[in-house]
């Protein structure tokens, strides 16, 4: 970088930052930077392409606007998090967060209910537009009533969202502008965080009727347990539930479309054979077939937890990557040849893989064929050689290891950073009732089980897991470390024992 270049960034960087202390001083945020250029993108490949509805508009802004909301951010974030009102389980915008350990929460409950000889009805509710339609007076009131945010910091925030133009770009093509009166930016640094809190109230709604639940941004899993030979009561008490999340929503100009929503009844096969009469389910005043399956945070989850459909897309995903990858191996070399693969294909091996510790070997070997396929196309073997020692040789380890690596990662993320606190609360630390040689090494109460099910819900699956880790792993000073240790266990336990 020249001279001039570092003079014209610092330049920029001190105009930046005298912009920021203005607006936030005088609690106003410049009318220049309040244009959003919208995007539209397929919410889902191979949705038409002639439905309007299927598009979601991804506001791009300036990056000066990212800039004094990304500063703002920095502030409101704590201040939200920390208070009361904030939703415990949203697990969307937030550290240690992720749909991961949304998932591992909902499936923790659900494997509990089922090892009580009680299946769970699992309900994914869907609203129409959500970033979209938010009223923001009702938000700025929320702010300053449930979160204390008051004073020059409202008055900006109000300033943030009125007045705001848009308009739509395809290719060459630009629509006039048109004002933005309702709604956060898609695309936006605050708007996820504002929309949050502004939807946060619902927590408590679905709680007073004894149903469990877990949001994620705009998605919303509910779950009610079943007396497999009475389902009447549980049924009556989602459907009342239901009834009540919808009217809040409508009074906080939210649509819960019930039409879209989508539920499956989850147990082993004799509880849902004893709820075989139940075809459909009511939800906010919609009859819904039960599925089989349903898709929750890009995770296939069916009835019987096999994840099967789940395991047959991943698998599906990275057969035509590494295809791909292969059509353009000779003109790579092995260092970006890995990195590639790592990015489009291991990462999709990665993604929530957690769920599927102890799922059936037929496919957690499947899986292991697409990471094996992948080693052959980077190392630029034959399809006729071992994978065992190309995996080795490439450091990567199998898949089975690759979850337990997750798994235990999580693990120590929820003892020692607390994150997240509904995942610590699923760990109760063990204590011996004599001193030992070992007592220093910290173990996991793990819970007694009925069935072979219950024992990958991650109450039962972590302290196993845990617990089976030398003391240099569990006692690692960081997560750095910790990660550190761990890889190096699993990869001589996978590839020299």
């Amino acid at each position: 970088m020249t001279v001039f270049q570092v003079a014209t960034c610092l330049s920029l960087m001190a105009v930046c930052l005298i912009m920021a202390n203005l607006s936030f001083t005088q609690g106003t945020f410049p009318r220049a930077f309040k244009t959003a250029q919208v995007l539209p993108l397929l919410k889902k490949p191979g949705l038409d392409k002639d439905e309007l509805a299927n598009y979601r508009p991804i506001s791009n802004l300036s990056t000066i606007s990212k800039i004094l909301e990304r500063l703002a951010l920095n502030k409101l974030r704590p201040h939200l998090l920390g208070s009361r009102h904030y939703a415990r389980l949203q697990s969307a915008y937030r550290p240690g967060h992720s749909t991961e350990t949304a998932l591992l929460q909902v499936l923790d409950g659900v494997y509990r209910a089922v090892d009580a000889r009680r299946p769970v009805l699992l309900v994914a509710l869907d609203i129409s537009a959500a970033f979209d339609t938010i009223n923001h007076e009702v938000l700025l009131q929320r702010m300053e009533c449930d979160f204390g945010v008051s004073g020059t910091a409202v008055c900006w925030l109000r300033s943030y969202l009125a007045d705001r133009q848009q308009f739509v770009k395809l290719g060459r093509f630009s629509s006039s502008t048109s004002p933005c009166t309702t709604g956060v930016p898609q695309g936006s640094v605050l708007g996820p965080l504002l929309f949050t809190a502004y939807v946060a109230p619902i927590g408590d709604v679905i709680e007073s009727f004894g149903v469990s639940y877990h949001q994620f941004a705009d998605d919303t899993q509910l779950y009610v347990e079943m007396d497999a030979s009475n389902t009447t009561a549980a049924l009556s008490r989602l459907s009342d539930c239901t009834d009540a999340v919808r009217r809040w929503f409508l009074e906080n100009d939210l649509l819960l479309n019930g039409d879209k929503s989508e539920a499956v009844a989850i147990g082993t096969a004799a509880q849902l054979k004893s709820v075989t009469a139940m075809r459909t389910v009511t939800v906010a005043g919609t009859s819904l077939p039960l599925s089989h399956e349903l898709k929750s945070l890009g995770v296939t989850l069916d009835d019987h937890l096999r994840f099967d459909s789940h395991v047959r897309a991943v698998a599906k995903a990275c057969t035509f990557h590494t295809r791909a990858l292969r059509h353009v191996r000779h003109m790579l070399s092995t260092e970006l040849a890995v990195t590639i693969g790592c990015s489009i294909v291991a990462s999709r091996l990665d993604y929530c893989n957690s769920l599927l510790y102890g799922a059936p070997s037929m496919s957690l070997d499947r899986l292991q064929r697409s990471q094996d396929m992948l080693a052959r196309v980077v190392t630029q073997s034959s399809s006729r050689t071992s994978a065992r020692p190309l995996l080795q040789s490439l450091h990567w380890l199998p898949v089975r290891e690759r979850i337990n690596y997750k798994v235990a990662t999580l693990t120590f993320k929820a003892r020692r950073m607390s994150a997240p606190p509904y995942l610590n609360s699923l760990l109760n630390d063990h204590v011996p009732s004599r001193t030992l040689r070992l007592s220093s090494t910290p173990r996991l109460i793990i819970p007694r089980t009925r069935t072979e099910l219950a024992k990958r819900a991650f109450s039962v699956a972590a302290p196993a897991l845990w617990n089976s880790l030398p003391a240099d792993v569990v006692d690692a000073n960081s997560l750095l470390s910790f990660k550190k240790h761990l890889k190096t266990y699993l990869y001589q336990r996978a590839y020299y024992t």
